[in-house]
């Protein structure tokens, strides 16, 4: 049976599953990488007991339903990010399937997302944007750029440097103005691995978004009383979200933005 004849329904199934196996490692790789602990042994185990957790524990989405989001062995709670990351990425991957089809062009898409997923959880619990996933994340979206839809490899190259350079530029800015420093090198390293996937143009819709949704958040915090308007904020986490509609809506986005202007 050729896959133009497999049920889209079939595919975005298949998709789902994939995503959430890949999702059920990305949590490993959340949890050990800002730890410098290998991701690949020891095998799982609760952090609170130390027991190794059982292949059947291990189910992505179900076992944590079936435990009641707790250890087996001493009922310590696990947390509540664990099925959250599996859902995302596997709703993620169904979604890059209903974009780009059964494709080469999804497979790329889904990698992109997951380095976003990973980058994201990890600077809101960390504040922190690991070298070893951007800058590796930069080469990668530059070779596969061929079966990225709507840049070229110049827009990629483009992209990296107008990623790194304009947050640079900011972080100095701000530095000169307010003396205090604004943002982390590994923004500007996260903002060009976006470039190297989405060309210049993908940049500049994501750090629109993200600023957007980043003042949202942190003036809804501050009118709240749950945050000053000196803390800082998880920025990458806002860079993900900006990247992930650029992604997938970066084309409708962008001609509504210029209609604007």
């Amino acid at each position: 049976m050729s896959l133009a004849n497999v049920p889209s329904w079939m595919l975005s199934l298949y998709a789902g599953l994939v995503g959430l196996l890949v999702g059920s490692f990305l949590n490993v790789v959340i949890y050990r990488l800002p730890r410098q602990i290998s991701t690949v042994r020891p095998r799982s185990r609760c952090p609170y007991c130390g027991g190794a957790i059982r292949a059947s524990d291990n189910i992505p989405l179900l076992s944590w339903l079936l435990l009641g989001g707790k250890c087996r062995s001493c009922t310590a709670p696990i947390s509540a990010r664990y099925p959250l990351v599996e859902a995302l990425v596997g709703a993620l991957f169904v979604a890059c399937v209903t974009a780009f089809g059964f494709t080469v062009t999804a497979l790329v898409a889904a990698i992109f997302c997951s380095l976003l997923v990973v980058l994201a959880a990890i600077d809101l619990e960390h504040y922190l944007l690991p070298d070893r996933i951007t800058l590796p994340g930069i080469a990668v979206g530059l070779v596969l750029q061929h079966w990225l839809p709507n840049s070229t490899l110049l827009d990629a190259v483009i992209g990296v440097l107008a990623g790194a350079g304009v947050l640079i530029l900011l972080i100095n800015l701000w530095f000169w103005l307010r003396d205090e420093e604004s943002m982390g090198l590994g923004d500007v390293n996260m903002l060009a691995m976006i470039g190297a996937f989405l060309g210049w143009q993908g940049v500049a819709s994501t750090l629109f978004l993200a600023s957007l949704a980043g003042a949202l958040v942190g003036l809804t915090l501050v009118a709240r009383g749950s945050l000053t308007l000196k803390a800082k904020l998880p920025f990458g986490f806002f860079l993900a979200i900006g990247a992930l509609v650029s992604l997938f809506a970066g084309d409708p986005l962008i001609r509504w933005y210029a209609g604007w202007l």
